[in-house]
């Protein structure tokens, strides 16, 4: 059986959302309830990088705060005005701001919705094998293990 044709182009917005809120166990996941993921580059088929559609509705965060080893991650504000939470403190970002993040550096980030209105951004992100996620905010860490993220505490036991 061969798996159906990638469209050709769509209109972003009208894509899929993501079937699961949230990769994280709990109690970490239902803080991503706010989030809203419409996975564009797995729609074509794309297997090197990802890229997402993503909505933090008033009071939503995009991730725990995080750093990869290895993946670079980037992002684009479309819409709102979201706050950018880095070791370097918070910074407000506006639409047409982007904002990158270096694989091995540990700079912890993530996206804040302090606002009223709903935010919009594209996020993108490579997807190299062997990656970890560190968590400065919380007792948890992340190795990414044949395209599947997999969370343990910082001491290595298991959620």
């Amino acid at each position: 059986m061969t798996s159906p044709k990638p469209p050709v182009a769509i209109v972003a917005a009208e894509a899929p959302l993501r079937a699961k809120r949230s990769v994280y166990p709990e109690p970490f996941a239902t803080q991503m309830d706010g989030r809203l993921k419409h996975p564009l580059g797995d729609l074509f088929g794309l297997v090197n990088f990802g890229v997402n559609l993503t909505r933090l509705r008033p009071g939503g965060v995009s991730s725990l705060r995080h750093a990869h080893s290895k993946q670079d991650e980037f992002i684009y504000i479309l819409e709102g005005c979201p706050t950018l939470h880095t070791d370097e403190g918070h910074t407000p970002l506006r639409p047409g701001m982007c904002a990158g993040f270096k694989a091995g550096t540990g700079n912890g980030h993530r996206l804040l919705n302090e606002t009223t209105e709903e935010v919009v951004y594209l996020e993108v992100g490579d997807r190299t094998p062997g990656d970890e996620g560190s968590y400065p905010d919380d007792d948890i860490q992340a190795r990414l293990v044949n395209g599947t993220w997999l969370f343990t505490h910082k001491d290595g036991s298991p959620y």
